[in-house]
C-alpha cells in the first residue's frame, strides 16, 4: 500500500472487508443493560458476515438479537497511514446444525483460554472504512501527564 494519500480517504466495502480480514482481533460494542459495553475479540469473516466465539456471559446476552457495532483498526508499515473500519448488523447465535458444522470448522480459535462454545454471526447492515494520514509524531501536541493522587 502507498503510505502517501489524501489526509483521509473512504473505503470501499470491498476494501474495508479486506483490511477486516486481515486483522485478528476487533472490538465489539454492544448496550447492556442501559450501559455501553466493548469486548476485544478475535474474529473470522465468513462469507460477508462476522463470525466470533463466546461463552455464556454479558457479551452473549448483550449482543444476540441486538443491534451492534465491531471496530477493526491498524497502522500501515510505515506508521504514516492508519485505517479504521466500522461494521453495524445484528448479532444472532448460530444455533441451526448444518451452519453450526460449517461455522466450526471456520479458522477461529478464541486466545481466552477457557470453553467458548457458543458462536455468533454478525449480519452487516452498514460496512464503513476510512484510511487517514497519521501526523508525524514530532507534531503531535504533549499529552497531559496523569498524576496519582
Amino acid at each position: 500500500m502507498d503510505e502517501t494519500l489524501a489526509p483521509m480517504e473512504h473505503l470501499t466495502v470491498s476494501e474495508s472487508w479486506s483490511l477486516v480480514r486481515s486483522m485478528p482481533v476487533g472490538r465489539l460494542a454492544v448496550v447492556f443493560e442501559g450501559k455501553p459495553e466493548i469486548f476485544p475479540l478475535n474474529h473470522v469473516v465468513d462469507q460477508g458476515t462476522l463470525v466470533f466465539r463466546t461463552a455464556e456471559g454479558t457479551k452473549l446476552a448483550a449482543a444476540v438479537g441486538h443491534d451492534v457495532a465491531y471496530e477493526v483498526d491498524g497502522v500501515g508499515s510505515e506508521g504514516a497511514v492508519a485505517w479504521s473500519v466500522v461494521i453495524k448488523g445484528r448479532a444472532r447465535e448460530v444455533t441451526r446444525l448444518h451452519e453450526s458444522l460449517e461455522a466450526l470448522d471456520l479458522p477461529l480459535q478464541p486466545w481466552h483460554q477457557g470453553p467458548k462454545p457458543r458462536l455468533v454471526r454478525i449480519e452487516p447492515e452498514e460496512v464503513h472504512g476510512r484510511r487517514f494520514a497519521v501526523r508525524p509524531t514530532s507534531e503531535h501536541p504533549a499529552a497531559p501527564h496523569a498524576v496519582d493522587e
